[in-house]
């Protein structure tokens, strides 16, 4: 376990004074704690019920709350705002008990109204995280019992309920009624807060910054911060050099030459821990060339696996689309590895038996070790006749490409980091067909795989869990949707003086930051 030392968009000038303009670096004026982290992904949504992607998780797990939180090594459920919870004997009955002390930002208590308003409204949308409790809970699953119990009646059983309840954030029931407009407040939440977090929003700068502020009189027990910037910066490189001059606490997006280039950095703690992050390049199986799939068995052999692993600092190849060391992982199972007579025997069974064709490339900009992945597909599918048009992406501008598969890239790089321990977060998020036009999975579909990826997150004995998910890999390896790329270790960086910080395998780089001090 590592433990370290170290509502809106503003609404006139109170918010701006309480950060003081342009904020000279280091941050920390007028006595106030002011953590800075840097990272290269922009906010582009403040809803809890439609936001994806690692940036928006890091807002709401510090302005909102769930039922449920998750902490530590290895990931343990713990109080949010339910002080407790229990469990029926068939496991289709969960009941809550919230905190009496929570509150929301504009002081009114979070009841068991909230809860169920909240759930109620996610489901609803069918965004955002709803797919974690797809065919778990309906809109009518989560009731109110009085003003401080909840009561959860699932569909069927679900094994991993608590593991994915710290991603259902509940918001101010009253607050969104009276801005509902005619998108059940999607428009409202777009760019304000209705939450009982630590956090509230201050200043907000696209490109540039994200400020939170703590709230007063806050009900969460725990940190000396008063405020938080989410600093875009869009080089590793520019956040390594700010956090040796002590102007950021935190760079999140490093890479293996940054902590190398860091490792004698004074009053620097260097966080390199393994998690189930894994790095894949999705295929457009929708729209295009890539709908062949002899033309995906083709790039799947032609890609040069060895450079990217060379090219990767400490890392592992995947060995199919679950991480190594997850349950229900069939490592036994053959994977695609650079095998140039097999690639050209597929390309020659496709569509487009010599080539001749460009396909285009996503990365996200920033990504240094995306851009070296990219260059390395563009050499491999060489040999095939094959040009690669790469092309460098800010994440707003990915968010929107893949809502629809005539406007997704051919090939499409993402690192994928799980907000629960269990192979239903990867292989519902990833390769279940209502993913589609989310970033997860842009586009693949297959009724076999939903199929059984449906059967094994209800299935609660483990051995009929373990022979599911083998089936489901067996399936998605033949059919080529990706290429699997590598697992990297999680990699980031911050100053000593940050106190109280405690790794947590899941959606590591979404910290919640209300728990920590600066010393």
């Amino acid at each position: 376990m590592l433990k370290l030392n170290k509502r809106q968009f503003l609404q006139g000038g109170l918010a701006a004074a309480a950060f003081g303009g342009a904020l000279p670096m280091p941050v920390r004026a007028a006595g106030r704690n002011i953590l800075v982290l840097a990272s290269t992904v922009d906010i582009p949504n403040f809803d809890p019920h439609t936001a994806t992607g690692y940036a928006p998780q890091w807002l709401f797990r510090n302005t909102y709350d769930p039922l449920v939180r998750v902490v530590g090594t290895p990931p343990t459920p713990t109080p949010g705002l339910a002080k407790s919870w229990a469990q029926s004997e068939d496991g289709l009955t969960y009941t809550f008990e919230l905190d009496p002390a929570a509150k929301f930002h504009d002081g009114t208590p979070v009841t068991a109204r909230d809860v169920a308003y909240s759930f109620a409204r996610l489901l609803r949308l069918k965004q955002g995280p709803a797919w974690m409790l797809s065919g778990i809970l309906d809109e009518e699953s989560v009731a109110a019992d009085g003003e401080g119990t909840v009561v959860m009646t699932l569909r069927k059983p679900f094994a991993p309920l608590l593991s994915v309840l710290p991603w259902m954030f509940v918001v101010n029931a009253a607050e969104v009624e009276a801005n509902l407009g005619s998108d059940d407040g999607q428009s409202y939440l777009m760019s304000n807060i209705a939450g009982s977090g630590a956090f509230k929003m201050g200043r907000v700068l696209p490109g540039d910054r994200y400020e939170l502020m703590r709230v007063e009189d806050d009900w969460h027990q725990g940190g000396n911060l008063d405020a938080a910037i989410w600093k875009i910066v869009r080089e590793s490189s520019t956040a390594r050099l700010m956090l040796g001059r002590g102007e950021i606490h935190i760079a999140l997006d490093m890479f293996a030459e940054d902590m190398e280039a860091i490792k004698d950095t004074p009053n620097v703690v260097r966080i390199m821990e393994p998690d189930y992050r894994s790095f894949t390049i999705k295929m457009n199986t929708a729209h295009g060339p890539l709908m062949d799939k002899n033309l995906r068995k083709a790039v799947s052999y032609a890609y040069n696996y060895q450079a990217m692993l060379e090219s990767s600092g400490p890392a592992e190849l995947m060995h199919g689309p679950l991480p190594q060391g997850m349950f229900g992982h069939a490592g036994d199972l053959p994977v695609y590895r650079q095998d140039l007579d097999k690639a050209k025997e597929y390309l020659a069974q496709s569509a487009y038996p010599e080539g001749g064709l460009t396909l285009s490339m996503h990365h996200a900009s920033g990504y240094e070790n995306q851009r070296r992945w990219a260059l390395i597909m563009l050499e491999s599918l060489k040999p095939l006749n094959i040009e690669v048009d790469i092309r460098a992406m800010v994440w707003p501008d990915v968010v929107a490409m893949v809502k629809s598969p005539e406007t997704t890239t051919d090939f499409f790089s993402i690192f994928q980091s799980p907000n629960y321990g269990d192979p239903d977060n990867t292989a519902f998020a990833a390769y279940h067909s209502s993913r589609n036009g989310q970033w997860q999975n842009p586009t693949y579909a297959n009724p076999e795989v939903d199929a059984v990826i449906e059967a094994a997150r209800s299935e609660v004995d483990p051995e009929a869990r373990k022979a599911l998910y083998r089936s489901f890999q067996e399936l998605v390896i033949d059919d080529a949707p990706d290429v699997f790329g590598v697992m990297e270790l999680r990699k980031f960086a911050m100053r000593d003086n940050v106190e109280g910080y405690e790794f947590c395998p899941v959606s590591a780089n979404t910290m919640e930051i209300w728990p920590l001090s600066l010393g």
